[in-house]
């Protein structure tokens, strides 16, 4: 049943308080008076100590003055979470808290009156004025409607009647599938699909009305919490922890808050640790790595008297936005891990995810863990090379202030370095030699000592390149390294029973067995050094301009009059980098373009109809069937820009090339066979 909720005007409304936390905890101030909570729901479980806060009435907030209509934060996201644990039976299992709005003075613990006053003053507009001012609020990433105020109001006041359930020992654990998000309006500014900062306001009202205190906030969200560590960015009585894509601070929010050396200021330094990924595509291992080594030693060691988990599920596998790599299961550890902190005492607060597949097996995950469940077992995992260098960084950045992190734990150790090799490096060789004594192939030369020193022995070709009518140009990235572990808990690998799983080697064997030359460039991003920061180079530029590069000095020079483009996995996308910028000439000679895609984003071609209309007809798309583009709302527009979308029962990129392999023959014989009256072009 749906509890009413409470009426602002029954709430007392003492004097306005700072929104400067410090004077929290510094000066003597009055305290808020607590509004009246709703009346308790009867426990379906007497014994159970879960709790569950959702309301329909936060769906109202819609995008219909917006001119996206697709706009990611829709209200089906928390329904689709409700309904989905409900399907699971879970919802029967715990407490249904009843939610209520946030009230004037709660907000103001964190939030400035202006803000205040803006969002109240949404609700009072008229149809008009939402159509006139949507350009504005999509500059602040945000849309509005009637209902914003009361779903901002609910969705905040949901976080602090969770909080407070555990806090005040009514309830071990609670889930608040609320929405709108939160962890990005700052105490002076809404944005980013956030009006108020429910779990900052949350953890402020607590640690007024209880006698909790120490707070941890771990943000697992794929953009960093700005929000959130600018509440707190002083305070030592709040540890914010935050993992997200950060890209040298060119993603959502942007700029260098979230960096790894935005430590807090004056007493909260320390007590702000951002673990920012610079890329996307971060997976389950990656993200257990950070928590083994940097999270949980330094949770463990503030011992916080209640956990807020700012559970953003975009990092999930699946979401478009957020373009991460994270399971289910993986969640399922993460929430394992942080449970056992605290004294169990956890809250869950949903922020962002935009994926409903995603976001709701993932919230299944996290929510079965919350009701006693051991988490499913793990695959055997390795952190990847971008990862393990990102953490060893936040290990050096963070173990001046905690002595529990160890950077010497983190990375090779300083007095064996001179004598190791990098894995990559060994595998590179390895490969090397494999495809020079199997298939003849040789190293390509590359003019310029940047392109030299990142790619050297990445790049290879048949020495009948010159000779072949047809050329197979292939794009990939380095492999899936498959390690057997000792132990998931230290990703120790044995590695007499790990190997690699090399993309392109069946292709060339077919390629050659066609007669075809083959022109092998393995994209493996090594990490930027501060020269390519300084001119701006990510490592997504550093490949494309290998690609063109390799068009314009060996697959124009070449000569062959068929040219098939196949990518793999993100290397997809500088495939349709190289079309973009050399559309005259690619259109001219490539007969075929295969991308095996795996979970990365679909990339089309520039707004161009002529050249639309040339990819459609030579494109074929491989993809797990639960990629987003495969859903019902997407595929009629994939298929529009892609051609021939193929889906296939399969979870992991190697097998989705295993399964595709036939298909892609047969596409690129047929195309082959095609007379393409190219010159049109």
């Amino acid at each position: 049943m749906e509890a009413m909720d409470v009426d602002d005007a029954i709430v007392a409304q003492p004097t306005p308080l700072t929104a400067n936390p410090r004077k929290l905890f510094s000066e003597p101030i009055r305290m808020v008076s607590p509004p009246p909570r709703p009346a308790s729901v009867p426990l379906l479980h007497p014994n159970t100590d879960i709790g569950f806060v959702y309301s329909a009435e936060m769906m109202s907030h819609n995008p219909r003055y917006t001119p996206n209509q697709d706009h990611p934060e829709l209200p089906d996201r928390i329904s689709a979470i409700w309904d989905e644990l409900t399907r699971n039976h879970l919802t029967n299992k715990g407490k249904r808290i009843p939610i209520r709005p946030v009230s004037k003075p709660e907000a103001l613990l964190v939030h400035s009156e202006d803000l205040w006053d803006k969002v109240e003053a949404l609700q009072f507009m008229n149809a008009q004025s939402y159509i006139d001012s949507a350009l504005y609020y999509e500059q602040l990433s945000l849309y509005i409607c009637e209902a914003t105020t009361r779903s901002a109001r609910l969705s905040c006041g949901g976080v602090i009647e969770a909080c407070l359930a555990v806090a005040k020992g009514e309830l071990k654990k609670t889930f608040a599938i609320v929405r709108p998000p939160g962890h990005h309006a700052e105490p002076e500014e809404h944005m980013g699909f956030c009006f108020f900062n429910n779990v900052a306001v949350a953890a402020r009202v607590v640690q007024q009305q209880t006698s909790v205190k120490k707070i941890l906030i771990l943000d697992w969200d794929v953009h960093h919490g700005n929000g959130t560590q600018r509440a707190f960015n002083e305070d030592p009585s709040v540890l914010y922890i935050s993992i997200h894509r950060y890209e040298r601070g060119q993603f959502y929010p942007c700029g260098p808050f979230g960096s790894l050396q935005s430590v807090g200021e004056g007493p909260g330094r320390g007590y702000s640790v951002n673990i920012p990924w610079p890329t996307a595509g971060m997976g389950d291992a990656d993200y257990l790595h950070a928590f083994q080594k940097i999270v949980m030693p330094i949770a463990m060691e503030f011992a916080p008297d209640l956990v807020i988990i700012s559970a953003g599920f975009d990092a999930a596998r699946g979401d478009q936005l957020g373009e991460c790599d994270v399971t289910p299961e993986g969640y399922a550890h993460m929430t394992y891990m942080l449970a056992s902190l605290a004294g169990g005492r956890l809250v869950v607060a949903l922020e962002g995810g935009y994926n409903l597949n995603s976001i709701t097996n993932s919230a299944l995950a996290v929510a079965k863990v919350l009701l006693g469940e051991a988490p499913p077992p793990l695959r055997s995992m390795v952190a990847s090379e971008l990862a393990a260098e990102t953490v060893w960084l936040v290990a050096k950045e963070q173990s001046q202030f905690w002595k529990s992190v160890s950077p010497k734990a983190c990375e090779p150790q300083e007095e064996v370095a001179s004598l190791s090799f990098a894995v990559p490096e060994i595998l590179k060789l390895h490969r090397q030699y494999y495809m020079y004594s199997t298939h003849d192939m040789m190293q390509v030369p590359l003019i310029g000592k940047p392109a030299e020193e990142r790619f050297s022995a990445q790049v290879l070709c048949t020495t009948n390149i010159f000779e072949k009518d047809t050329i197979v140009l292939i794009i990939h990235e380095f492999g899936n390294l498959r390690a057997e572990m000792t132990s998931s808990l230290v990703c120790d690998v044995q590695v007499e029973r790990s190997y690699l799983i090399d993309f392109s080697k069946e292709l060339i064997n077919w390629a050659q067995a066609e007669g075809f030359s083959v022109l092998d460039a393995n994209l493996f991003p090594k990490p930027i050094d501060q020269d390519d920061i300084n001119r701006g180079k990510t490592p997504e530029a550093l490949q494309n301009d290998l690609v063109l590069y390799l068009w314009d000095n060996y697959v124009q020079l070449c000569g062959a009059k068929n040219v098939v483009l196949i990518g793999h996995g993100p290397a997809c996308s500088a495939i349709v980098d190289l079309i973009n910028h050399r559309s005259t000439s690619v259109m001219k000679c490539v007969k075929a373009i295969v991308q095996v895609v795996g979970y990365s984003n679909l990339r089309t071609t520039k707004n161009n109809f002529e050249l639309r209309e040339w990819f459609r007809t030579r494109s074929l798309v491989a993809l797990p069937a639960n990629h987003p583009a495969c859903r019902p709302d997407s595929l009629a527009k994939e298929l529009k820009r892609h051609g021939r979308l193929q889906r296939y029962e399969v979870e992991e990129s190697s097998r989705l090339m295993l399964r595709s392999f036939p298909d892609i023959k047969d596409f690129v014989k047929e195309q082959l066979s095609i007379e393409h009256d190219d010159e049109r072009f």
